[in-house]
């Protein structure tokens, strides 16, 4: 359990193990779709990828929500075929499209379909699309959240769009590997997420957030465009 981590501008909530950190994230994502069903006849939830969450998207599938109402798309994708095993896509579909049954899914990168044309669709689909009922986070150690990394050149366009959604070059940057083009929510396609949800494990990540709360610098801690937002406050669900 952390020992000092303390803010009122996340709501932060500690697991004591992995299993229960599993099952708590899941639980919490069908409670917030299943409530705009609910309300809204349908649902639409952002899902990243990385390794950290898969579980939690494999023990979602199984809840009890009505997946041919939920329409899923990505917090942020690299300029990769959603066929390749690197591409956010390919993971979403292993871990939680083929068990969630009736889930639709837009990917970002079409096939065929140049970078901006995919920007454009994404920006138009969002448009068109019920507001994210919840969008499911993690952030790097460097202090990224979707693709807006520190350091890119295309940051500071990224966090001023007026757009939900931006391309990103992220040449240079540690934490891009070797996928440097992206395609990553904004600041502005955070501000529509009904709930913001932080998927966090390990004391290193930990120390990484409380630094960039301390900061208050989000082109050194981009992951800081998620938590100033109005509305909800971000949900920090952390484990070590």
């Amino acid at each position: 359990m952390p020992t000092a981590f303390s803010s009122d501008r996340v709501e932060f909530i500690a697991h004591r193990e992995a299993d229960g950190w599993i099952e708590a994230v899941a639980a919490d994502m069908a409670k917030i779709l299943n409530a705009d069903i609910a309300e809204h006849g349908r649902a639409r939830m952002l899902l990243s990828g990385g390794t950290t969450p898969a579980p939690v998207y494999q023990a979602l599938a199984e809840l009890d929500v009505h997946w041919d109402r939920v329409e899923v798309s990505l917090a942020d994708e690299r300029w990769l075929s959603p066929q390749d095993r690197d591409s956010n896509a390919h993971l979403v579909r292993e871990s939680f499209l083929q068990r969630a049954e009736g889930a639709h899914f837009d990917p970002l990168v079409r096939i065929g379909k140049p970078l901006p044309e995919c920007v454009y669709t994404a920006n138009l689909q969002a448009q068109y699309s019920l507001p994210p009922s919840v969008v499911a986070l993690g952030m790097g150690n460097d202090g990224h959240t979707c693709s807006l990394f520190p350091g890119s050149r295309d940051l500071q366009r990224a966090l001023e769009s007026t757009l939900p959604y931006a391309a990103l070059d992220a040449t240079g940057c540690p934490g891009s590997n070797q996928w440097p083009l992206r395609i990553t929510l904004t600041p502005h396609g955070l501000r529509a997420c009904r709930q913001r949800l932080l998927l966090l494990r390990g004391k290193q990540k930990l120390e990484v957030l409380q630094h960039a709360l301390d900061s208050n610098d989000v082109q050194q801690y981009p992951i800081l465009a998620a938590i100033d937002q109005p509305g909800p406050r971000l949900r920090v669900h952390w484990a070590d």
